[in-house]
């Protein structure tokens, strides 16, 4: 057993996880996983730097990190930047900034090892659960459990992980192991800027031209995607991060945002299109009186969700299994 901690810095979002790995059980048990939205990829897409703004909300965020990160005693640290520190001139401050804070070289990953990171951790469970086939386990008297509920999957390889960050949305195909992978910019806070932000602010609600040409470029990526992922040879679409849990959470009609009940919950392509649509003709203060969505999440939702939708769409999927492990537990295994 080694205690370890995880942080994914993505363009939206930093988060943490410090838990107790065991590489003999597979088992990850958290001791602490939070997440803080702290925007970092702020404007970068328009110019290229991070804000001092952004640095300074995500540097908070480390302090804040280290103390519960020295509080837990965990043995081994990974600090993993994706999106917004890649593609950002001035990275350098914000790398400079991490390890003076946490002590520890954050390291700015490829989008291809950002997806295995995602695959790893949100189908550890799902191939250990269901190593072959995915068909309910025999018991020892023959018969087979009852059928699952609702909200647990029977997941059936190949596996497609899709990742819809703030940034990029990575694409990973595989079963035990990726077969293949491919990281596009296309992600909910990239979209929101390059398409629905007018004179510094968000168009509430976007207009049809904006949707549509939000759409066009989803599906530019998707079509550079798929040249290297077979995105409609998978069996079963499992979707990540706060978008897709958003969505899930809207779908289940929660009183307050609940990772238990959100994980491993199915939604259909017909709920996920109503939900989308209605996401994007509806008022600031309209989708932030849904109980279950965080705040900063608000006025990019639209835009995740119709990557998520466009995704749906174009591999034919009819459900998403929604997995609230990610990259930030394959980071916490790459540790172990």
């Amino acid at each position: 057993m080694t205690r370890v901690a995880a942080i994914d810095c993505g363009t939206n979002s930093i988060r943490l996880l410090v838990a107790d790995a065991d590489p003999a059980t597979g088992e990850l048990t958290d001791l602490d996983r939070r997440m803080t939205i702290v925007r970092l990829g702020q404007g970068v897409d328009r110019t290229g730097r991070l804000a001092p703004q952004a640095l300074e909300r995500t540097f908070a965020a480390c302090r804040e990190y280290a103390a519960l990160i020295e509080e837990h005693g965990a043995e081994r640290l990974r600090f993993v930047a994706t999106s917004a520190s890649r593609d950002a001139e001035n990275r350098d401050d914000f790398v400079r900034g991490v390890r003076d804070i946490l002590g520890v070289e954050p390291e700015v990953i490829s989008g291809d090892q950002e997806a295995e990171l995602s695959f790893t951790g949100a189908t550890k469970e799902l191939t250990a659960e269901h190593p072959t086939t995915g068909a309910p386990k025999e018991l020892t008297t023959g018969a087979t459990e009852d059928p699952p509920p609702a909200h647990t999957p029977t997941p059936t390889h190949p596996f497609l992980v899709v990742d819809i960050g703030g940034g990029s949305t990575e694409f990973v195909v595989g079963g035990d192991r990726v077969r293949a992978a491919r990281s596009v910019d296309v992600g909910c806070v990239r979209m929101t800027e390059r398409h629905l932000v007018v004179d510094g602010a968000v168009t509430d609600p976007p207009t049809a031209p904006q949707i549509a040409a939000m759409k066009a470029d989803i599906e530019a990526a998707l079509d550079l995607a798929e040249r290297t992922v077979p995105l409609r040879e998978a069996r079963t679409l499992v979707g990540l991060a706060g978008s897709v849990t958003t969505v899930s959470a809207i779908a289940l009609d929660l009183p307050a945002y609940d990772s238990a009940a959100i994980h491993h919950s199915r939604v259909s392509r017909a709920r996920v299109r109503e939900i989308t649509e209605w996401l994007l003709r509806s008022t600031h203060a309209e989708r932030a009186a849904v109980p279950s969505m965080h705040p900063g999440r608000v006025d990019v939702i639209g835009a995740g969700a119709l990557v998520l939708l466009s995704i749906m769409d174009r591999t034919g999927a009819e459900e998403v299994v929604v997995s609230e492990h990610d990259i930030l537990d394959g980071i916490a295994w790459s540790l172990a």
